[in-house]
């Protein structure tokens, strides 16, 4: 475990246009209104240097890196972030939310690239200096639809690498995140998202954090 380590570590993963980003926003404010100190980023990012290489990653440039150049690319930016924001908010107690962490590289580079999982476990546990979330909320919505919100977002937004990969590779990663799940239920909690509105999905993620957080249930 990441030394010095005395806040709570939740993070928020699933496939693009899953609704992860609304959430993850809610639930901040959420926690802030019940006076916890809460920091929230995301992945890959969180600093100056890790979101220029979110740019190099993501945009739809000439040269595109090979699978291993991207995982280590991604693992790039979890050190940097790990040591810069993640860290420091975590050994201030700090309830840290952050959007993607190491389960998303294990789905899309492991599952959906087929890279070695082993190999991207070890990376992952140098990278984040052992460092692994107490909770992971999981949001699981049909690949239909995940793929029919991806194709209806503002055109001039454009696309970017990983949706250029297509359906076939999100059911791929979609798959590989569920058995994720299967293997860590504990801290993994799949939530299901299809034909639910917003304000339901955030009442189920703000019950179960501060449960986990000892605050108790209730969303008062």
């Amino acid at each position: 475990m990441y030394q010095g380590k005395k806040g709570f570590f939740i993070t928020l993963e699933g496939i693009d246009g899953t609704g992860k980003t609304t959430q993850a926003k809610l639930l901040a404010g959420n926690l802030k209104k019940r006076g916890l100190a809460v920091l929230l980023t995301r992945e890959p990012g969180g600093t100056l240097l890790a979101e220029r290489i979110r740019t190099m990653l993501l945009e739809l440039g000439e040269e595109k890196p090979v699978p291993l150049a991207e995982l280590l690319l991604y693992a790039a930016a979890r050190a940097q972030h790990v040591a810069k924001i993640i860290g420091p908010a975590l050994a201030a107690g700090m309830v840290v939310i952050c959007e993607r962490f190491s389960d998303s590289t294990l789905a899309y580079q492991g599952y959906g690239l087929e890279l070695d999982l082993e190999e991207i476990t070890e990376i992952n546990r140098i990278a984040a200096g052992g460092l692994a979330p107490d909770l992971t909320f999981l949001f699981h919505l049909e690949t239909e639809e995940v793929w029919r919100r991806i194709r209806q977002r503002d055109p001039a937004r454009g696309g970017d690498r990983i949706e250029a990969r297509g359906r076939a590779f999100l059911e791929k990663v979609q798959q590989g995140y569920l058995k994720l799940a299967e293997a860590a239920p504990d801290r993994i909690k799949v939530l299901r998202c299809q034909g639910k509105p917003v304000q339901e999905i955030q009442e189920l993620l703000l019950t179960i954090a501060l449960e986990r957080l000892g605050e108790g249930g209730g969303n008062g």
